[in-house]
């Protein structure tokens, strides 16, 4: 059986907003970070080139569960990953914090 074609999502055209990203044990996901004041969860994959993934809307009990998860990948495929989100790719992200040391 033929393999579907898979597309990469795009990258979002908005601007980058860095939110401090926490490392976790896990074998998909890299790092969680969450930004209260805009109920913005981001979050980073242990596989790729480091592209961060905002997801908006994200109520901070939803976060908590996520962090406390025994399995953050599970998790992510079954509460985070059908939500909507921007994708920022890892030069955006590189740039950014290269301009905030300067």
């Amino acid at each position: 059986m033929p393999k579907p074609d898979f597309k990469p999502a795009a990258f979002t055209d908005k601007p980058y907003v860095a939110i401090p990203l926490t490392p976790v044990e896990s074998n998909q996901v890299a790092a969680i970070g969450y930004d209260a004041a805009t109920k913005t969860l981001a979050c980073t994959f242990t596989r790729g080139p480091g592209h961060v993934y905002h997801y908006p809307n994200v109520e901070p009990e939803t976060h908590a569960a996520f962090m406390a998860s025994d399995s953050k990948g599970k998790f992510f495929g079954e509460q985070i990953k059908p939500l909507t989100f921007d994708k920022f790719s890892a030069e955006t992200v590189a740039e950014a914090a290269k301009a905030k040391q300067e």
